[in-house]
């Protein structure tokens, strides 16, 4: 028998289903973010008779930086937002200050990948390493079995011991399974996705049948604590000694066209702001983090057909051992199409995916997650890759 928390659109108005396998009155934890889809699943799993207490995590202080931000994700407007709604659907919130844990584990990994030439995501850290990681710990000392979030993704729960599946969302322009990949399955049992099924649009709507007042709240499409300045002026405010000095901007061949001010600033695939010498428009093809150097080549020369990655979490267990080769679909950056591709286990420890066609946006450190149709079978941040082949 298979459980999953999904919601089934029945026209206009309708609320979504109840979760399978759950009985009224199950605690739940929900992450109340401030946001409306947050506020939304927070609202459904009340109204069908779950015992709801939301959570709202204190991530980062804006005022630290001189700012007051009240427009962007962990500002004290989404604080305030989160309490009134918790108070509009008649559910406990508590406020729980993560900012050292998530400055530790997502912002000093931001710095330290730029650093090293690297392009980082730090919505898949703040996934894995704190959000649910700590939810999960704080539902336990709540006397709760579940954690909901208001994540476009489905998970599936099995009652004869089989692991939890996650899927893709129902919702293509919303569909964050990209973001879960890094979930160890210990924390993927214990999630349940209310919008699972739900469309945008359906979230709204549904948010206006609940009077809520964050129905029309506008979405931040910003890093959250970087919102309100460039990703460069953060890190050279906060980690100047930890970025790399000026260094050269070379063609493949080694021809000096130009200088920078840090690798920080480049990423591949990166075309304006290069400030070179060159009659035509070049792209970052790769960064040397070792000698500074950041290389350009033309846009038909940044295709790969293969790239490495170092580890994978695998949600399927059966594909921990590599021992044949993984025929499946990867997708290289978020929202990008997804590219048929054979994933090998080398000897010497990496995993080597193999792509059916060539792709240009393969960026080392960003996140390569593999499906099989809509589930996700796992995935990993992306490391080296040979150089750029000419077409």
């Amino acid at each position: 028998m298979e459980t999953s928390l999904t919601s089934t659109s029945q026209g206009q108005g309708a609320l979504p289903s109840s979760p399978l396998g759950l009985a009224p009155g199950s605690r739940i934890i929900v992450a109340m973010s401030g946001g409306v889809d947050s506020c939304v699943a927070a609202a459904i799993l009340a109204e069908r008779g779950f015992d709801v207490v939301g959570v709202t995590m204190q991530l980062w202080n804006h005022g630290a930086d001189g700012e007051s931000r009240f427009d962007s994700c962990c500002s004290l407007s989404d604080v305030h937002d989160a309490r009134l709604a918790a108070h509009q659907i008649g559910v406990p919130h508590y406020v729980v200050n993560y900012e050292k844990e998530f400055r530790s584990g997502v912002v000093d990994y931001f710095a330290k990948e730029y650093a090293a030439g690297r392009t980082p995501n730090p919505c898949v850290m703040c996934n894995s390493k704190l959000k649910f990681d700590h939810l999960v710990e704080r539902a336990s000392a709540l006397d709760a079995e579940w954690v909901a979030t208001g994540h476009f993704a489905r998970v599936v729960h099995h009652d004869d011991g089989r692991p939890s599946e996650l899927y893709r969302g129902h919702d293509p322009r919303k569909d964050q399974s990209y973001f879960l990949f890094n979930l160890k399955p210990d924390m993927l049992r214990r999630v349940l996705f209310p919008l699972a099924e739900m469309t945008k649009d359906e979230v709204r709507r549904v948010a206006g049948q609940f009077n809520l007042h964050t129905k029309n709240k506008h979405e931040s499409q910003e890093i959250c604590f970087v919102s309100g300045k460039r990703y460069t002026d953060f890190l050279e405010q906060h980690y100047p000694q930890q970025l790399g000095q000026k260094g050269e901007i070379v063609s493949r061949s080694g021809e000096v066209l130009g200088y920078h001010d840090g690798i920080h600033k480049f990423t591949v695939g990166q075309r304006k702001g290069l400030n070179i010498s060159s009659l035509e428009a070049k792209y970052v093809a790769e960064i040397d983090a070792a000698s500074g150097r950041v290389i350009v080549d033309d846009l038909e020369n940044l295709a790969c057909e293969e790239f490495l990655i170092p580890e994978i979490n695998w949600l399927v267990p059966e594909l921990k051992s590599g021992n044949d080769p993984i025929e499946c679909e990867v997708v290289v950056r978020y929202r990008g199409s997804p590219i048929a591709c054979r994933i090998e286990k080398l000897p010497s420890g990496p995993w080597r995916v193999l792509l059916a066609v060539q792709a240009k946006w393969v960026s080392p450190g960003q996140a390569a997650v593999f499906y099989l149709e809509d589930r996700v079978l796992g995935g990993g941040f992306i490391g080296s890759r040979p150089k750029p082949v000419a077409r």
